[in-house]
């Protein structure tokens, strides 16, 4: 039987009104930075809906934190208690809405079999993703002169440097899976949510629980 321990990460981000604004220029979004908070509202809305499924075998945990620094921490906890596999969610970079635009998730791991298993519950969901590569030579832009590294990387391929990042803190027996879901979060047009990635955790929690 498949052991599946889901952890979930909420990051949260804190708009504050008032003040500068110093993040400006075209693209900026700084007006829809409350949409930060997506991935943690797409593993919520999967739990609910796991919750009233209610399948065997599945653990199911929560973490309120917020940015990639407390992300990693929680990384680092789901593996510390156990996870087998771990899939996390969260709006990361405008660079991979640059890439994929506003309706694709970007992905980000080292093991196929788990990105085998996710692309199949998000072809049953309908929900779009694209694995995009986990280059290590672009971890040279992330060393530091003073710490063991930097949280951000060069702006070429940051995306990809964020989840290089994120991949420090798990352990390598661990099957790990990122989705940089800062696209499809949002629809524009109608100005609400999406709840992208919900349907896709669901699917995939169904079909390895047993």
């Amino acid at each position: 039987m498949l052991k599946l321990l889901l952890q979930l990460f909420f990051v949260s981000f804190c708009f504050i009104s008032g003040g500068y604004n110093i993040k400006t220029g075209p693209g900026c979004m700084i007006e829809l930075m409350k949409f930060d908070m997506g991935g943690s509202a797409a593993v919520f809305g999967a739990a609910k809906a796991l919750g009233q499924i209610k399948p065997l075998g599945v653990e199911v945990n929560n973490t309120d934190a917020e940015g990639r620094l407390t992300l990693a921490d929680a990384l680092v906890y789901a593996c510390n208690q156990g996870a087998e596999k771990i899939v996390d969610l969260a709006t990361l970079t405008g660079a991979c809405i640059i890439g994929l635009g506003s309706s694709i998730g970007g992905v980000f791991t080292p093991s196929d079999d788990l990105a085998k298993e996710v692309f199949e519950a998000s072809e049953a969901s309908g929900e779009k993703l694209w694995r995009l590569p986990l280059e290590e030579s672009y971890w040279e832009s992330m060393k530091s002169g003073v710490a063991d590294m930097v949280n951000t990387g060069a702006r070429p391929g940051s995306a990809i440097t964020a989840a290089l990042f994120l991949k420090q803190f798990v352990d390598e027996k661990v099957q790990w899976l990122h989705i940089d879901m800062a696209g499809p979060v949002w629809n524009e047009k109608q100005r609400c949510a999406t709840g992208f990635g919900v349907a896709t955790l669901v699917e995939w929690v169904l079909k390895n629980a047993s």
